[in-house]
């Protein structure tokens, strides 16, 4: 036989344990931790004004068509997960699925997604941190200090520096937390589009629910459906955290992929709702709270707190985003730290990233090291860019196209000697993951030719060139320089002796 296999747990032989903390994470704090690197309240707050530049009326529509290539990329990790159950995710499959210099793209394309939301994430929760002390102190130069680039990012840094030791302490740490902020998150949520759909008949603006909103062929022109589609698939970035902790959750080989489906659920429920109460709500105009006016589109929920919520009740929904925000900062460092752990365990990355801490058993040096490269991202971003929140967004989204669809696509060649074997094995390892592969490559292909244009995103360009290109795709080509200077001083990865391209075929041949 080419390769060993346990046929009773479906692990890879040659895969190893990393000693983290296994069996720390049940069926229920698994999609907790990935309904929080999600981040609903400060996803929406930062997309449903510029999905709405995008497509207008078609807002929800675009939610729905942004779910369909997610849930079908979940049904790829599932299967991958269910027989080779590592923290390394989407680097592991590809690599074990192609070869190692696809494998290590793939986790670079992960690595750069995780620390651009990072950077995000913390900016927002910079935002809404000073938004909140205004309205509970009542002082507006409060409330605009989050404004003073300096003050932002030294606030910035400091919020990142409290997530990263959080992290640090371990995987029980984090879900303790968790479970306080996302409960309350989803609660003021909740709140907000019932108070927002009970306001909407008397509200300037307000428009009664038509049913084209909630239709994707509504929107005429490619490059819209695909700019809408980008945001779209950036509020449901995240998921994939309940994989990461594949090593610490009890059934790891089968939990993680119920917990990512069950996660979608949750999320796609909410974002439909809220999307439609919203529009409702506040319409798309220019003027006002319409969700065409950038004044309200750069940050709805800062705008439209007072007015649904009342003055009495307003600092909730900026708390709730600060938690959201906030939260998704800190398991958004589970990836992200998880990932540079394989890689450094298989010896794609430097060996020192493997280091686990003897008493939380979780990623030490990793934990720093994604502390240290969010900062320093964040800052040169905010350096460089006005408008750094938007145009990361959109870079982002070809992030999650690259690695997310290069996953797909794994699953499907892995497969590939199984899928004649039963209907199953066709539609779950072979047609979904394969259409959602096409789906991504779609939009990230024709969002990278948009993206060359800099009146694309915030506006801002590089040399004449957009921004979010400059992010984009100059950033996973630097992943390609990194790659090869790598291999010249460390081989031994990209010769498949730490780990070896397999598939079901070469498992089970005898």
């Amino acid at each position: 036989m080419a390769v060993k296999q346990d046929r009773g747990t479906g692990q890879q032989a040659d895969l190893r344990a990393k000693g983290l903390a296994g069996n720390s994470v049940g069926l229920l704090a698994s999609v907790v931790l990935g309904v929080s690197s999600i981040a609903p309240v400060y996803a929406l707050t930062a997309t449903l004004g510029p999905t709405v530049t995008e497509v207008g009326l078609q807002m929800p529509a675009i939610f729905l068509a942004g779910f369909l290539p997610m849930l079908l990329v979940a049904y790829a990790y599932r299967e991958l997960n269910r027989v080779a159950p590592d923290c390394g995710t989407s680097f592991t499959w590809t690599t074990k699925a192609f070869n190692p210099y696809v494998g290590w793209l793939c986790g670079w394309g992960a690595l750069l997604a995780t620390v651009i939301v990072l950077s995000n994430l913390a900016g927002v929760a910079v935002s809404f941190f000073y938004l909140l002390l205004g309205e509970i102190t009542g002082s507006e130069s409060v409330a605009t200090l989050g404004d003073d680039t300096v003050v932002n990012a030294l606030t910035c840094v400091a919020f990142v520096a409290v997530a990263t030791w959080i992290t640090y302490r371990g995987v029980e740490a984090t879900k303790r937390v968790q479970y306080v902020l996302v409960g309350f998150q989803m609660v003021v949520l909740a709140v907000f589009a019932v108070l927002a759909l009970v306001k909407s008949g008397s509200a300037p603006g307000a428009i009664p629910f038509d049913a084209s909103w909630l239709d994707p062929m509504a929107i005429t022109s490619f490059s819209a459906f695909t700019a809408g589609l980008s945001l779209s698939l950036f509020i449901y970035w995240g998921w994939d955290t309940c994989l990461t902790v594949n090593e610490e959750t009890a059934g790891s080989a089968r939990t993680p992929g119920r917990a990512a489906l069950l996660t979608m659920l949750v999320i796609i429920v909410t974002y439909v709702g809220v999307a439609i109460v919203v529009q409702m709500y506040a319409g798309i105009g220019t003027e006002g709270t319409g969700l065409g006016n950038p004044d309200t589109g750069d940050n709805v929920f800062a705008a439209l707190a007072g007015p649904v919520m009342g003055p009495g009740l307003a600092f909730l929904l900026f708390l709730a985003v600060v938690a959201s925000s906030a939260s998704s900062l800190q398991t958004t460092f589970l990836p992200t730290t998880r990932t540079m752990l394989a890689m450094g365990t298989y010896g794609a990355l430097p060996q020192r990233l493997a280091e686990v801490h003897p008493r939380f058993r979780a990623p030490s040096t990793a934990t720093l090291v994604a502390g240290a490269a969010t900062a320093v991202f964040y800052v040169g971003m905010t350096i460089i860019s006005e408008n750094v929140l938007i145009d990361t967004i959109y870079a982002l989204g070809l992030m999650i196209c690259f690695y997310y669809g290069l996953t797909a696509y794994a699953c499907v060649w892995y497969f590939r000697h199984e899928l004649r074997r039963s209907a199953r094995d066709l539609v779950f390892k072979g047609v979904l993951p394969l259409l959602g592969a096409l789906m991504l490559t779609a939009v990230f292909v024709q969002t990278a030719v948009d993206t060359l244009d800099p009146a694309y995103g915030s506006g801002s360009s590089v040399f004449g060139v957009g921004s979010v290109f400059v992010v984009g795709i100059g950033l996973l080509l630097l992943g390609v320089v990194l790659m090869l200077v790598w291999r010249a001083r460390h081989p031994e990865f990209f010769r498949g002796q730490t780990l070896r391209v397999d598939t079901p075929s070469l498992v089970f041949d005898e």
